[in-house]
């Protein structure tokens, strides 16, 4: 009788609503079938888009278990080391020793202890790199990183830059040619990518190798690597340009307008960008009376006075003002 009711009891009891799979695998909402799923912010329940019904509420939660409002307090909380990069050779996962000489509670070491500390640093630096390869790609990418921080450009730049040079060492594109060499071309080319261009002037000039290499260099490893780039557009200098010049935002808008009313015209075609933004800049402080010299531009700019005098005219003219 007990196994009667108990097949009774579980032939009445509902099934529980089970989430429906399309035909591809793609999740689907039970309701209206929809594929269109969202994840709450805090990932706590999925729902349904179309119909809004919850499908999965209560998920577990991954983050952190405590909360943190600034910078410092999520720093003074957290248990875990720093996020692995592409910027150093073994990609973040060593183990450094402190250059202070205390121990744990802060306080000085004797000497003989620091001594031993000073043999301990010593021997980790020494076993961190197992061979010449590692050496070289360590060297590599500590000039990268030197490189990027005379320049300015932000962290993002520095890790493709680095993802680059691996990627061109993988495929034994350094032998030779210079460490430096390719380094700096591949710091130029990350710079391309992201959108933060630097001409080769400016990179040459934070570089131990010349301008000439660095050309070089960068065309044959983008055409083996098959890097898409695309021409640098000269709006992407006016906003550094003009910061550097302490000019309002009406020059810079006014040279944006400048440069997109002439290349239309076809007149970019062949062009250094950085002259090109230079003269821009240095007509629209003309037509808004923030009067700069072509020196000063020139110099910001990292090109000769002729440069601008001559695609300042081309503007003009382009843009039927008068001289």
């Amino acid at each position: 009788m007990k196994r009667l009711a108990r097949q009774k009891e579980q032939e009445t009891e509902p099934e529980p609503e089970r989430e429906t799979t399309g035909q591809e695998g793609t999740r689907t909402c039970p309701e209206c079938e929809s594929s269109s799923l969202t994840r709450s912010p805090d990932e706590s329940e999925i729902s349904c888009e179309a119909c809004g019904l919850i499908i999965e509420e209560e998920v577990i939660d991954r983050g952190p278990e405590w909360r943190a409002f600034n910078a410092a307090e999520r720093d003074s909380k957290s248990r875990v080391g720093a996020p692995t990069t592409q910027t150093m050779h073994d990609k973040g996962l060593t183990t450094t020793i402190d250059w202070k000489n205390k121990d744990a509670y802060g306080r000085s070491l004797s000497s003989d202890k620091r001594s031993q500390m000073n043999r301990l640093r010593k021997w980790q630096e020494r076993i961190r790199t197992k061979d010449a390869g590692e050496r070289n790609l360590q060297f590599a990418l500590s000039e990268t990183d030197r490189m990027a921080s005379a320049l300015g450009v932000p962290r993002s730049v520095r890790e493709v830059a680095s993802v680059l040079y691996r990627r061109a060492l993988d495929e034994d594109l350094i032998r030779g040619r210079s460490i430096e060499g390719v380094a700096t071309s591949t710091l130029y080319a990350a710079c391309r990518m992201e959108g933060i261009p630097r001409s080769l002037d400016e990179v040459a000039a934070v570089s131990r190798v010349n301008r000439m290499e660095i050309g070089r260099t960068y065309r044959y490893i983008s055409q083996e690597l098959g890097l898409e780039m695309e021409p640098v557009n000269p709006k992407k200098y006016v906003p550094r340009f003009c910061s550097e010049l302490d000019l309002p935002e009406e020059v810079q808008a006014k040279a944006n307008e400048i440069i997109d009313t002439t290349a239309e015209q076809g007149m970019l075609s062949g062009k250094s960008p950085t002259g090109y933004a230079a003269a821009a800049i240095y007509a629209s402080a003309l037509l808004c009376n923030e009067k700069k010299t072509q020196k000063e531009v020139a110099d910001v700019a990292q090109v000769t006075e002729v440069t601008i005098r001559n695609r300042y005219q081309e503007q003009i003219s382009a843009m039927g003002l008068p001289n």
